[in-house]
């Protein structure tokens, strides 16, 4: 199916790894151009060279290494977006997490993740919505997560993020009255990334079991018992997600709080 997604440039933050990178080249594969952020310059530019040689279209891929946790950062990537022309989609899916029981969660903590998680998207989505207000058209996109809905003690900093974009986004959909711009969340399933990936191998050496049987345990007796697919979804599966919400065909869906959770949220709304 053609998405009409050609000729649209996308801004997605966090795309060198994960979630971000597929959708990144989900969106080029439709014939949009797209722009790549990662912290790192030289990681952004891999990532560009790597992408060049999955595409055989005419989209163009450039990007930034801009750390986004600051303002400084965000306002780099902003004038470098700004520099490439007009931004017609936005997915804000930059963010980071750690485990950590309540009590040792410092106040550190909660600021860092709360700046890099929130207010980038947050400074993006100011920088660039009113350019899509002038044009009529535009799609913003905020990346969330099952635990926006079921916050784990655990992650306590971590849900409450991704709680906070699931309403600014709400909130921003309202000034979208009357025009062709669609701004929605999308509460993602707990995802096999490289940083999930990280983790689990960590953790499985703290426990002394293999990563494959923590793997297992999570969805057998933990927190991910109640998801439907009973396994990690693929940042692929989540990036057709996405794609979709970019395209003018997905003009009904405005002001929503999307789950593409597999089923791991037991609620109907």
């Amino acid at each position: 199916m053609d998405l009409n997604l050609k000729n649209k440039r996308a801004l997605i933050t966090g795309s060198t790894l994960g979630i971000g990178r597929a959708v990144a080249n989900s969106l080029l594969a439709e014939g949009a151009d797209v722009i790549i952020n990662g912290r790192s310059q030289s990681k952004v530019t891999q990532t560009i060279d790597e992408l060049k040689t999955t595409q055989n279209n005419s989209s163009k891929i450039s990007g930034i290494g801009a750390d986004l946790s600051n303002h400084s950062g965000v306002n780099d990537l902003i004038s470098f977006a700004h520099s490439e022309g007009q931004v017609d989609l936005l997915i804000n899916n930059v963010g980071s997490f750690t485990v950590k029981d309540f009590f040792d969660i410092e106040d550190s903590d909660w600021h860092h993740i709360f700046q890099l998680n929130v207010m980038s998207a947050v400074r993006l989505s100011r920088a660039f919505l009113p350019s899509m207000l002038k044009q009529g058209w535009g799609r913003i996109i905020f990346i969330g997560s099952d635990q926006s809905s079921k916050p784990n003690p655990s992650m306590a900093h971590y849900a409450m993020t991704k709680t906070a974009i699931v309403s600014i986004a709400r909130s921003l959909s309202e000034l979208t009255r009357g025009t062709e711009i669609t701004i929605n969340s999308v509460q993602v399933a707990p995802t096999w990334t490289e940083g999930v990936s990280e983790f689990i191998e960590d953790l499985s050496k703290i426990e002394g079991k293999t990563p494959e049987a923590m793997s297992r345990s999570y969805f057998e007796e933990g927190e991910g018992n109640t998801s439907l697919i009973q396994r990690w979804a693929e940042p692929e599966e989540i990036a057709k997600v996405i794609t979709f919400l970019c395209s003018p065909i997905s003009s009904a869906i405005n002001g929503s709080s999307l789950r593409a959770d597999g089923g791991i949220i037991r609620s109907l709304f």
